[in-house]
C-alpha cells in the first residue's frame, strides 16, 4: 500500500490532521483527525513509500513497548480506516 498523492499530515490548532492538497485531492473536502500514534504511523508510511500492516506494526513495536498482536490489530484498524476514507491505495 501507499499514501495517495495529494494527502499530507498537518498540525491544525494543535491537532494532527490529514488534508488533501492539489488537484488529486480536490474531491476530498474534509480533514481526518489522527491521534499521536496514528500520526506517527502516517509519518512512517510516508517515509517507507510502500508499506504493509506488518511493516508498520513492526515499526510500532520497535518504537513503543507494545505487544506484537496488539500492534497488528491496532495498525490494521488504522489502515482500514485510511482505506475507507480513500487516503491510501
Amino acid at each position: 500500500m501507499k499514501i495517495k498523492k495529494g494527502f499530507v499530515l498537518r498540525q491544525v490548532c494543535g491537532e494532527n490532521v490529514i488534508v488533501g492538497e492539489g488537484l488529486d485531492a480536490i474531491n476530498f473536502g474534509r480533514m481526518l483527525c489522527l491521534n499521536e500514534t496514528a500520526a506517527w504511523l502516517w509519518q512512517k508510511a510516508q517515509e517507507s513509500g510502500d508499506f504493509t500492516v506488518e511493516s508498520l506494526s513492526d515499526a510500532l513495536c520497535d518504537e513503543y513497548e507494545v505487544d506484537k498482536a496488539q500492534a497488528l490489530a491496532d495498525v490494521k484498524e488504522t489502515i482500514d480506516n485510511w482505506i475507507s476514507q480513500g487516503v491510501v491505495e
